[in-house]
């Protein structure tokens, strides 16, 4: 990058390499982590009985045996085999198993792990033999080998060695036994003495319980190790036979030579070098063939390989499925104990003694003096009267009908526990014989299915697939029954053996799903109970303690300043606008930018705003322009302070400081919130102008590049990224322990062989140390790849400097701290090849086997179990790692499901004309393909370089310009056949029309000028059309959704690395902006300014060099020249601020961060990694839901109106299907749940897709706790609703059909009554008869009669109710007004005989009387249909509490 700086335009380099490094190294190449991973987990059922079940973390030495108690049962007792077998006395077996004992032992060993690491190089004149160090050792020795003799006295040989404790305990007493004898003192027996560390594990449960958890099943982990090993052994040997003939190549001339290099291709440590030396050894011809060889080995050992290791590790840290079930109820129930303690800051209330507020009553017409009362009772009993008197007013005529809504929703709620008690009471007395008749047809019912199957009554049919709606419907059916069914198990007599075999997993499965569900409901009432206790104490405490609740104790919690405040601090912009009828939230334009706006409140936004000033004015601070001297950065500071003192003022007064709720310093925020406003107000109030090195004012200088970190308080999720980092530190600290503790078994070893042995003269061909004195020449080169050809008798540019023994630059092995220092470095795999070939020129060829052990645990075992943690940290940080496989596919679908979309994509023209076969065309998968490969061969033009210069360009340029026309052409016929909207809908779409027009400018830019500037616009072309072949492959895609994700989840989490590294690249130009340049430190790579700052620890988080930069930051005299005065006169550095600087920055950032980031990646790659085998919604499902929708929306605006949902319902197939013949009940249900979504108003895309997941799963094994409750209770409702609403549709046709026989009848009896009144009146005309018409008023009553059921027809009919008996009775009297009436006292003559068919008029017979009654024939039709009725009532229940679908009941459905 610092050559193409040189070479090119600075922000191309920057571009160029920056987001190389961001793309690939941490986003691509971490995708195979992800993909390792997930295929870990497919193959781990198959591999189960090979790795064996997960054990406990309990000893090996305990077992469980079955013993029979007094009463005859049996138990399981706890046997200890380290019984003492021994024969020891029982007072030395009763100290040896005290914890007395143990304590003294492991202080010992702690006591002689700080002897061991004590020891350093005190010169070679210094007899090494007989020093303290080795007494100490001698003494020790003795001690522990006492202890293992009095463990087998008291245990017996056999018991002793049953421990797997022993064992490694007896094998360090054996070596460190032949450690001490004089001659094999300091020799490869050291490894014993310094494995005693080893033993403090056991000081610490939840170390011992975590070492367990990683290295306990060591099958998977030795395996992969063997496999490792083997793997390097076979390529070792391999590059030995292929390179061992090569002249002038040295690194594979012996199989040791071989496995080092092979070894450093896959610690990706100068890696390049071996690759090229062989490349230049092999010549040209086999170059290409060498380097795919090392390229494959190296991609193989460092993503497939090292991602194995993750893998294994993450499996390890894996629980059971069970034991996750029991700690997500485990975890339930802390947090409803956490959630009912306040805070210890508000706990300290109650220390003092109570006082509540009274108040006086006055004026009073009483003799009585009158005690003082609380005021929070007054102010009770207020409001119940304001209340009372609302509710009063609300009984007048007058008054509004939704006066008193408040107070009976407040009233409602408060009784709500005991309304929800009497109401399980009532159901279960009344529903008890319901739900008996329900199970008794269930299982007649599921008897005839069973004998339908078993007598092949369904042969003929085609197999088809079941439905997973219909399956998971079904299983809810099936549970509910089992449930309900629960009395009935109590009959069992004359059943067979199979049918009393099921009742019997019947009843088994029942007793589980009920006490789950109480198990769930105990833990809801508990969190409940929880919020209530707590709200309680808080209500006492701010009623007994005037003090509680008040800012700085002086402002009054209901005064008019602190409402004020409250409302300046907690204002923000709210743009989320409701249906005033649905309630539905609308969608507008520019919701993201709404949603960013709405992020923090208003306030928080002009902080954010302030602080970015401040450090963007804080980047222009340097050495040599410093704020003390600069008024014009000062400007930026005196803004900061006045801002945040305004800031923190509204706040304070707002919510309080410490003793409130809601107080400013509750959490670590709120603390570094004042640390930092102090900081910068004492800074700003002192503004020293002298400023010393290591002086206290610049340490003040160094606090003050804090004040980036300010965002991570205002912005939430910046916190929570903190919050992800910080809560798992409990584990991360444990691995660091582990490490720590190799570092130090391995520094002790380092001191004991190498200590004063790596030192050598800098004059190479002085081989003593005696004879290294006095000066000689070395000679200077610019290159070392550039021989200067000297002429006869010229010597080559030198200079004469002094020789000196010392040790290496950067390392030494002389104490146990620069020996650490050294192992750190070489565990970030950064110049471990120096210090492997160190050793083994200076110490000796055997002794490089100490340093390739070490890089080898750290490396694959030490920072992969940092990235397992870290990894392992997240996914509980998010609540993802006690899920089970169930519920996590279910977490991963609803992820997925958020981003699907619509597809863009219009439908085919009507016709069949020009644009339905281009339509076809472009749809068609040849079509597609074809394009792929047009693509692919137009980005292979870009193999050879394009230089104008260059003859070749131009016929590459051509061929590319070809390619163009033919895309241009593409998407011609893409708009011709979609239409330019429909074309423009699909943003892939979108995305190929820009490329195209820039291709298109290219080739008119191209033919004007052909210079090399057009050459390079036409390559960013062709590289622009390559990423649109990502989105036409669906492993590619899925890969491409992955990154793109990834980026997108991690956007805070990257933003919080840039504030860190902005932290430390101020910080680093207060501490090193005037250090000399040397190895690393140049003119590119130094902290002269913020922003080569930035730079430079761009490159350390890569882990390119960052101990060597490290090291010429720790440059100290007589190196440098000191100055006292001022920091930014002297060129030295800080040793102890580099040390912690770069060690805490790599630390953070490298092996927590980044690892933040491969959790991300590992998380998104397992969404969109599901096969067809899964049971929850497959690729090929939501495909087909959205070309159903597309369907359905034709007019593409993502939502559709309620009752389109039907028709998509029904227009689905495959696992999607609703079979209306078998599940017409789900389909209703299914109907209502999207009409009760928004209240009858259009549903979205994800709403009904959202559906179909939450019918498509077994919901009690996807669903958590809090998410199951709420779905089954809304499950239930819908349910009830549904019953309820195809209860009024029958009975509103019921009444249809009552009413349309009763007109039938009525109206041939008045045809009768008429065509008697004719024949009568034509034959008999008596005088006292008269013959009379129907009057006109009456024929408008009959009118008006006739269409009333018209109307009736199109009201809301609601299920019977005792209110509804008048209205029946209403309804049936207005249906008898059809008939004619006669009035009391009239009689009728007998009719004539007539044909039933000739048409009869009535006759009315006047004879004084004024009342009328209805006609027999019309009271008598009523009854039959009634009792029609109640037949059909009966048959219709049994078919729904059955749930089977019914052929006839056609018209239940409306559709």
């Amino acid at each position: 990058m610092y050559r193409a700086i040189d070479s090119f335009p600075r922000w191309r380099s920057y571009f160029y390499f920056i987001t190389l490094i961001f793309f690939l190294a941490w986003l691509v190449k971490n995708v195979f982590i992800a993909v390792i991973i997930e295929t870990f987990a497919e193959i781990r059922v198959q591999f189960q009985q090979m790795w064996g079940s997960r054990s406990s973390t309990t000893s090996t030495a305990t077992t469980q045996m079955f013993h029979e108690d007094a009463a005859g049962g049996w138990q399981l007792v706890a046997v200890d085999v380290n019984k003492p077998q021994g024969r020891a006395p029982a007072c030395l077996q009763k100290m040896m198993r005290s914890s007395v004992f143990h304590m003294f032992i492991l202080s010992m060993v702690a006591v002689d792990v700080i002897v061991a690491a004590s020891n350093y190089y005190k010169g070679e004149n210094f007899k090494r033999q007989y020093d303290e160090f080795y007494l100490a050792e001698v003494a020790f020795t003795v001690l522990f080998d006492l202890e293992a003799l009095l463990k087998i006295w008291c245990l017996g040989f056999t018991g002793y060695i049953s421990s797997s404790l022993h064992k490694f305990e007896l094998l360090l007493v054996v070596g460190t036994t032949l450690h001490i004898y004089p001659d094999l003192y300091h020799s490869q027996f050291t490894y014993f003495q310094v494995l005693r560390v080893v033993r403090l594990i056991k000081i610490s449960p939840a170390l011992e319980d975590f070492v367990y958890k990683i290295f306990g099943p060591g099958k998977k982990l030795g395996s992969l190790v063997v496999f490792t090993a083997s793997l390097l052994i076979v390529m070792s040997a391999i590059s030995l036979q292929m390179f061992c003939f090569v002249e002038e190549l040295d690194r594979f001339t012996t199989f040791p030579r071989a496995f080092m290099s092979m070894f450093q291709i896959l610690t990706q440590e100068g890696w390049v070098d071996v690759m090229d030396q062989t490349l230049n050894a092999v010549g040209h011809m086999w170059a290409p063939v060498v380097a795919i060889y090392f390229i494959l080995y190296h991609l193989f050992a460092t993503l497939i390989l090292l991602s194995l290791f993750v893998a294994v590790i993450l499996d390890n840290l894996e629980l059971d499925e069970d034991l996750k079930k029991l700690k997500q109820l485990k975890q339930s129930e802390a947090n409803a104990d956490t959630k009912e303690k306040l805070p210890l800051r508000l706990r300290i209330f109650e220390k003092f003694p109570n006082r509540p507020q009274m108040v006086k009553i006055s004026k009073l017409p009483s003799d009585f003096t009158v005690p003082k009362i609380r005021e929070s009772f007054m102010k009770q009993f207020i409001d119940r009267q304001q209340q009372d008197t609302s509710c009063l007013l609300r009984r007048l005529p007058s008054a509004s009908s939704s006066s008193c809504d408040h107070s009976k929703r407040s009233a409602i709620e408060e009784n709500k526990y005991i309304d929800l008690k009497l109401r399980k009471s009532v159901f279960s007395i009344r529903a008890r014989n319901l739900l008996e008749k329900e199970t008794a047809i269930n299982k007649i019912l599921r008897a005839c299915t069973r004998q339908r199957m078993l007598s092949g009554s369904f042969e003929g049919q085609p197999a088809k697939e079941r439905s997973i709606l219909s399956v998971q419907h079904h299983i809810r059916q099936e549970r509910r029954s089992l449930r309900h069914g629960s009395n009935s198990q109590r009959i069992s007599r004359g059943k067979s053996l199979e049918t009393l075999t099921q009742d019997h997993s019947n009843t088994v499965r029942y007793r589980n799903a009920q006490r789950e569900d109480s198990e769930i409901k105990m833990i809801q009432e508990k969190k409940e109970q929880a919020e209530m206790k707590r709200k309680v104490q808080e209500e006492e405490l701010r009623e007994n303690h005037p003090y509680f609740d008040k800012p700085l104790f002086i402002v009054g919690r209901e005064h008019r300043f602190r409402n004020f405040c409250r409302v300046v601090v907690r204002a923000r912009f709210n743009a989320s606008k409701t249906d005033p009828v649905t309630g539905a939230v609308k969608n507008t334009k520019y919701h993201q930018l709404y949603d960013l706006l709405g992020l923090v409140t208003y306030l928080d936004w002009v902080m954010i705003i302030v602080t970015i000033c401040s450090c963007i004015s804080m980047m222009f601070e340097s050495p040599f322009r410093r704020v003390m001297h600069a008024p014009t950065l000062q400007i930026a500071e005196y803004v900061f302070v006045i801002f945040m003192s305004i800031e923190l003022n509204l706040k304070i007064m707002a919510d309080g400081l410490f003793f409130t709720p809601t107080a400013v310093i509750r959490d670590f925020g709120g603390v570094m919130d004042i640390f930092i406003y102090l900081v910068s107000l004492i800074f700003l109030c002192w503004m020293p102008q002298n400023v010393p090195a290591k002086s206290g004012a610049q340490l003040l200088m160094v606090l003050r590049c804090l004040r980036p970190l300010r965002i991570f308080k205002l912005v939430p999720q910046m916190r929570k990224v903190v919050r992800e980092l910080f809560s798992g530190f409990k584990e991360i600290f444990l691995v660091s322990i582990l490490l720590l503790t190799l570092m130090l078994v391995f520094a002790s070893f380092g001191v004991q062989l190498f200590a004063g042995k790596l030192a050598k003269c800098n004059d190479p061909h002085i081989i003593s140390r005696e004879d290294c004195h006095g000066i000689f020449r070395i000679n200077v080169s610019v290159s070392k790849n550039l021989n200067l050809k000297l002429r006869p008798g010229e010597k080559k540019p030198g200079f004469w400097v002094p020789r000196v023994w010392a040790n290496p630059r950067n390392f030494n092995f002389d104490n146990v701290g620069n020996a650490m220092l050294a192992l750190f470095e070489v565990l970030s795999l950064k110049g471990w090849v120096e210090v492997r070939d160190v050793i083994i020129h200076r110490v000796g060829p055997i002794h490089g086997i100490y340093i390739h052990v070490f890089v080898f645990l750290g490396c694959m075992i030490g920072l992969t179990l940092f990235v397992g943690v870290v990894i392992a940290n997240f996914n509980e940080n998010k609540g993802t790692a006690l899920l089970t496989v169930d519920q996590r596919r279910w977490e991963d679908l609803k992820s997925r499901l958020k981003i699907a979309q619509p597809l863009h994509l219009p439908p085919r023209p009507d016709n069949d004309g020009f644009r339905a076969k281009m339509y076809d065309i472009t749809q068609h998968p040849f079509f597609k393909r074809t394009i792929a490969v047009l693509v692919l061969a137009q980005s292979v033009l870009l193999s050879v370089k394009w230089d104008a210069a260059d003859p070749v360009t131009v016929p590459l340029a051509t061929m590319s310009v070809v390619f163009t026309f033919i895309f241009v052409l593409e998407v011609t016929m893409k708009i011709i056949a979609m239409s330019p909207s429909g074309f423009w809908q699909s943003r892939r779409n979108r995305y190929d029309l820009l490329v195209t027009s820039l291709g298109v400018i290219w080739v008119i830019l191209h033919f004007a000028l052909l210079n090399a500037y057009t050459y390079m616009m036409g390559a960013c072309v062709i590289v622009f059309r390559f990423f649109s072949i990502c989105g036409k492959h669906v492993t590619l895609k899925m890969l491409l959704l992955t990154v793109v994700v990834s980026m997108y989840k991690s956007f805070f989490i990257i933003v919080g690395m840039f504030l860190l590294l902005l932290c430390y690249a101020f910080a680093g130009v207060v501490l090193f902006g005037t250090v000399k340049y040397g190895e690393n430190i140049n003119r590119h790579a130094n902290f002269s300014s913020a922003g080569k700052a930035i730079t430079v620890l761009f490159r350390i988080v890569t882990g390119e060099d960052w101990n060597k930069i490290m090291h010429d930051c720790m440059v100290q005299p007589p190196f440098c020249t000191p100055d006292n005065s001022t920091y930014w006169k002297t060129d030295c550095g800080n040793y102890a601020g580099a040390l912690m600087y770069f060690c805490s920055f790599y630390v953070i950032i490298a092996y927590i961060m980044l690892n933040l980031l491969v959790a991300i990646i590992v998380e998104n790659f397992s969404l969109f990694y599901s096969t067809e085998e899964d049971q929850l919604l497959s690729y090929n499902d939501l495909r087909h839901f959205q070309i159903i929708w597309n369907m359905v929306d034709d007019k593409r605006e993502g939502v559709i109106p309620t009752f389109r949902v039907k028709f998509l319902l029904r227009l689905l197939r495959g696992r999607l299907e609703v079979d209306l013949d078998k599940d017409k009940l789900l389909f209703k249900h299914m109907c209502y749940e999207m009409e009760r979504l928004h209240n009858g108003g259009d549903v979205t895309f994800h709403d009904v897709l959202s559906m179909l997941s939450y019918r498509s799963v077994d919901i009690r094994k996807s669903l958590q706790l809090e998410e199951l409750l709420a779905r089954e209770q809304l499950e239930y409702t819908i349910e009830e609703e549904v019953a309820k609403q195809t209860i009024r549709m029958w009975l509103k046709k019921c009444l249809k059909r009552i009413r349309a026989k009763q007109q039938q009848s009525c109206s041939i009896i008045h045809s009768l009554r008429e065509s008697q009144q004719q024949e009568l009146s034509r034959f008999l005309n008596p005088p006292s008869i008269e013959t009379t018409q129907p009057s006109e008023d009456m024929n408008a009553i009959n009118q008006d009669n006739s269409a009333q059921p018209e109307t009736s027809s199109q009201q809301q009919l609601l299920s019977p109710t005792l209110s509804d008996r008048g209205g029946y009775r209403q309804d049936t009297g207005d249906a008898g007004r059809h008939c004619p009436q006669r009035k009391i006292g009239q009689w009728r003559l007998p009719s004539a005989p007539k044909p039933i068919s000739h048409s009869v008029s009535s006759v009315n017979l006047r004879f004084g009387g004024r009342s009328t009654v209805k006609s027999v024939a019309c009271k008598m039709n009523p009854m039959s249909d009634a009792a029609s009725c109640g037949s059909e009532v009966k048959k219709w229940w049994t078919r729904q509490l059955t749930v089977e679908s019914d052929e006839s009941g056609e018209d239940l459905l409306d559709i």
